[in-house]
């Protein structure tokens, strides 16, 4: 019989336990060197609870191990995701600019927890509940870089039929409706829609160009089993004209807002139809172009202070 697999936050809190017991310390003298409440240690060790990045700084910082605990710690918050994901996560978390088109599902990092497990429901339909909610708490994680002193600027780009698409019923599109329209007051994220009015798309599956913070850039795109990272300049050269190209024949961001608010409305009702004409009753941007060149660093979007 094969051995049942340890959790990860379970072998991190584990290491926590052995580094204080090998001082001498209590939990309660733990939290109180890294100013945070003894129950919150007592969840960290006995693996509860994940510890959050600013408590493996802090254990970093008492236990005197410069960003051990800290790649530690992430490892343990990437430990469940496929691994052809991972390099995007880490490219994700150090990126000065991502640029994303989704035309499916709503991209990743701005999904409500009601709306993630929706999708993962669809997509594995075998697994547990205890399954479905770990990769639900993995998803909601990658929210964390936003936390972060400098968090990377976010443009997305959703696909019109992304908001009347039915995931999870009408109450769980309608909550992620008002998140979507509480996310455009961040300072750090962009969010357009392309309409239906548009025709097609430049660029029919879902993708990110990612903008390092050395100004390099690479794509992200996934196909139906896996996602893969490019860096050949022309590759990533093509999937930024036809981002911007995207950009051009999206709605603006206010008019996207109208349109967000507009589908949640009219989610209000059960059993509501898809309207036929959808973005038809907003005024067509086609020649009211916004005039940008490009995305990213180039952006003029340094200016803007950090969110949250």
């Amino acid at each position: 019989m094969s051995e049942e697999r340890v959790s990860p936050a379970v072998e991190f809190g584990k290491e926590i336990r052995i580094a204080r017991e090998a001082r001498g310390w209590s939990q309660a003298e733990l939290a109180h060197r890294m100013h945070f409440q003894q129950p919150y240690v007592s969840k960290v060790e006995t693996g509860q609870q994940l510890a959050s990045p600013q408590f493996a700084e802090q254990c970093d910082r008492v236990f005197g191990t410069p960003g051990v605990y800290a790649r530690m710690r992430q490892k343990a918050a990437d430990a469940g995701s496929p691994v052809w994901f991972i390099p995007y996560l880490e490219l994700e978390r150090e990126a000065l600019a991502v640029c994303d088109y989704s035309s499916v599902t709503v991209t990743g990092i701005l999904q409500t927890p009601e709306y993630a497990e929706a999708i993962f429901r669809s997509a594995h339909p075998l697994e547990s509940t205890e399954q479905i909610d770990v990769r639900v708490a993995q998803r909601m994680r990658r929210r964390e870089l936003f936390d972060k002193p400098n968090p990377p600027r976010m443009w997305v780009i959703l696909h019109e039929s992304v908001l009347w698409a039915d995931r999870g019923g009408p109450e769980v599109m309608r909550e992620q409706l008002r998140f979507l329209a509480g996310v455009t007051e961040s300072p750090n994220v962009m969010l357009q829609v392309f309409p239906f009015g548009a025709g097609t798309p430049a660029r029919g599956l879902p993708f990110s160009v990612v903008t390092r913070r050395n100004g390099t850039e690479v794509l992200y795109e996934e196909n139906y089993t896996r996602g893969q990272v490019t860096d050949s300049v022309n590759v990533v050269a093509e999937a930024r004209d036809a981002y911007e190209r995207l950009r051009a024949d999206a709605l603006s961001p206010d008019r996207s807002l109208s349109l967000i608010r507009n589908v949640m409305e009219a989610r209000r009702h059960e059993n509501q139809p898809r309207p036929t004409l959808g973005v038809d009753q907003v005024e067509s941007q086609r020649g009211q172009r916004r005039h940008v060149r490009r995305v990213g660093p180039r952006v003029h979007l340094r200016g803007r202070p950090n969110p949250r």
